[in-house]
């Protein structure tokens, strides 16, 4: 892939993993008992949802130059990111089992990503 391509891939799982943090964040923001309006006019979860539209949209523009066996693996990152995120603004613990899993799926990646397009 072009380094046009895979900083586009780089982005969506950014971008993916980001929305993640968003959709925990509208979580914990809602009442124990939600009732739709909680639901419907909670921030977080706006921005999550308007996030993961404009990343769906990057995803299928990546999709147009990119072969979805080597495209696809990237997504494999969002194992890394979205703990290493959580940990960084959520203040949420990282397991060594996590790390070790991590560094498995940047194997895999790595192995994946040599393919040529």
């Amino acid at each position: 892939m072009s380094p046009l391509l895979t900083s586009m891939t780089l982005l969506c799982v950014l971008g993916i993993s980001t929305g993640q943090l968003l959709f925990k964040k509208a979580a914990t923001m809602l009442p124990v008992q939600p009732a739709i309006t909680d639901w419907l006019f909670n921030g977080w979860l706006i921005l999550a949802i308007g996030l993961y539209g404009v990343t769906t949209l990057l995803w299928v523009w990546v999709l147009r130059s990119a072969p979805l066996h080597i495209a696809y693996p990237f997504m494999g990152l969002a194992f890394l990111f979205v703990p290493m995120l959580s940990w960084l603004f959520l203040r949420e613990p990282i397991q060594l089992n996590t790390i070790i899993g991590g560094s498995l799926i940047m194997a895999g990646i790595t192995v994946a990503g040599r393919g040529t397009a």
